[in-house]
């Protein structure tokens, strides 16, 4: 082999400030972008992201490079500075500061990315898949 091979996919998951509904729906598709522009500035290839108004799934794929930590880390800090100095300047909102982060192989791929592109189906249908999400407390 002639270079570093390296297939790393992870799910995050996290909430917002005490699951207050703060992603509201006229924000979550601006919110998202925000999302996944800065795990593209950070070489991470995002292949779903979904949630509802109080927290958010994130299923990347994560180069060797980078830690868990400080992944989560650049993405809470810049979507929280985007949401509260662009979208909504002047008004409360801010992540929890725990996270969920779950390694997902290659062969589960779309089964977790369909669950995440359909949380809020889920959530509605109460057809929730207790592992991927957090605790409420």
């Amino acid at each position: 082999m002639r270079g570093n091979f390296t297939q790393l996919y992870l799910h995050f998951v996290w909430a917002t400030w005490d699951r207050l509904p703060l992603i509201t729906p006229d924000i979550q598709k601006v919110v998202y972008a925000s999302i996944i522009g800065k795990c593209d500035r950070l070489g991470c290839k995002v292949v779903a992201i979904g949630g509802i108004e109080e927290h958010v799934h994130l299923l990347t794929e994560v180069p060797s490079t980078l830690t868990v930590s400080d992944l989560i880390k650049h993405i809470k800090g810049s979507s929280s500075h985007f949401i509260t100095h662009e979208i909504k300047p002047g008004e409360f909102f801010k992540w929890q500061g725990s996270y969920g982060v779950f390694t997902v192989s290659h062969k589960d791929l779309d089964t977790v990315a369909n669950y995440i592109r359909n949380q809020a189906i889920h959530h509605r249908q109460k057809s929730l898949i207790s592992d991927w999400e957090l605790p409420s407390s």
